[in-house]
């Protein structure tokens, strides 16, 4: 791990010097104002979920690179300046103050962890720019903060905890062997939110399930023996699991190791289509360990949707950096061209001008169409969910058999109801 992220930064300051270097077109001038459009970008550079940052700069300098080439927003260049904020709240406002007071940002990008995000958010009204979310799930953010509060600077461009509670509600109600269901969760909000949403949304159509046991792993857990054994004992017929990252590939190898999935009907990984879970266990993968058993899902997925536009973009990206996309790269990588239509509808970087041009807003990225909703903020857009396998058309594995369904069917809705984010 320390290895890959001295590469990783020696890579991002060479790009970043090219990206902060690179001229517009000859004779071009910004019709803003201003010498550039600074953008500062957040997301955990450091400790064991790194490689969701990493990819959170990735998309970033692929789009910035992108959007220079092509002559700016309105013949302005940008530029970007990322930081660490190490999956922690206070130096995710301490980064956001700096960018904004001292570097001089129009606009902020990124942020990994939830509770990240929900410390920013106050202080994004003070510091009046906008900031878009690309992969802090909890619901809070847009339900709470946006919807609730108000808050218009906060603009969340991933879908949020919906897809990994709703989604696996409704794919499973059609499984009627399935009675019996079990947690291994992420002891914390993450956790908690996912598992309540999923039990009431599953009841609503399956009156018959039982919910059998609770095991509740903490932050940065490296043994779950005891959690995997806590909830077999209770015998269940599926395992809804929500670490995620590096804690995800640990976990599952130590369910293969105690035959978890020789007794079970189906495993339910939150955010197992992510791409470093799927290269973490591509090995078990490609020998059917998990006996097409394990399911997932993520906020974008490489294979799909299967369009020119995606397709394209996953080829140009692994040109660029040698690896898949992750969600946190799709979700990065199209907030700067949202960001690039909002501002040239605009034609201003004021932040209420920017705010109101976003509002009937329907644009089409690499993860498909994702359409603005005035109401918190959130942009809403279709994601898959599917039995983790290998494809011949992929070097690591995929999500197939693919369930898909309508955001508006998995969604919430405003006016918003409370969600229990405790054990």
């Amino acid at each position: 791990m320390k290895q890959g992220l001295g590469i990783a930064s020696v890579l991002f300051v060479l790009s970043l010097l090219l990206v902060v270097a690179a001229p517009g077109p000859a004779g071009a001038q910004c019709q803003l104002g201003v010498p550039a459009i600074k953008i500062g970008v957040q997301g955990a550079a450091s400790g064991p979920h790194a490689d969701y940052g990493r990819q959170i700069e990735m998309g970033a300098t692929m789009a910035i690179e992108e959007i220079n080439t092509a002559g700016g927003i309105l013949g302005c260049r940008l530029e970007m300046k990322f930081m660490d904020d190490e999956n922690k709240a206070a130096t995710g406002v301490k980064n956001a103050r700096y960018l904004v007071t001292e570097w001089g940002a129009h606009f902020m990008v990124g942020t990994d962890s939830s509770g990240v995000a929900m410390a920013l958010g106050p202080v994004l009204a003070e510091l009046k720019r906008i900031h878009f979310f690309t992969h802090a799930a909890t619901h809070r953010l847009t339900e709470e903060l946006v919807a609730g509060k108000g808050i218009q600077e906060i603009v969340r461009v991933s879908v949020p905890v919906y897809q990994d509670a709703i989604v696996a509600a409704l794919i499973f109600k059609d499984r009627p062997e399935i009675k019996r269901w079990a947690t291994i969760g992420a002891d914390y909000e993450y956790g908690y939110a996912s598992w309540s949403l999923f039990k009431d949304t599953l009841k609503k159509y399956r009156p018959d399930v039982e919910f059998v046991a609770a095991a509740w792993a903490p932050f940065l857990t490296l043994d779950f023996s005891p959690h995997v054994s806590a909830v077999m004992a209770q015998k269940p017929d599926a395992i809804f699991s929500t670490p995620w990252a590096g804690e995800a590939v640990m976990l599952l190898r130590q369910a293969l190791i105690q035959g978890v999935f020789d007794q079970i009907h189906a495993w339910w990984q939150a955010m197992g289509g992510s791409v470093d879970v799927l290269e973490g266990i591509a090995s078990e993968v490609q020998r059917d360990r998990f006996k097409g058993k394990l399911w997932a899902t993520a906020r974008y997925i490489h294979n799909w949707p299967d369009t020119p536009e995606n397709k394209a973009f996953i080829e140009r990206f692994r040109k660029r950096w040698a690896r898949f996309p992750n969600y946190s790269a799709e979700t990065t990588y199209s907030a700067f061209f949202i960001m690039k239509a909002a501002v040239e509808k605009a034609r201003s970087l004021e932040t209420p001008k920017v705010i109101e041009a976003l509002r009937g807003m329907q644009i089409r990225n690499p993860g498909g169409l994702r359409v603005f909703r005035a109401e918190d903020h959130q942009f809403v857009y279709n994601v898959p969910a599917g039995r983790v396998m290998m494809d011949p058309n992929f070097p690591i594995p995929v999500l197939g058999d693919l369930k898909i369904f309508p955001a508006k069917d998995y969604y919430r809705h405003p006016p918003f109801t409370p969600v229990a984010v405790t054990k």
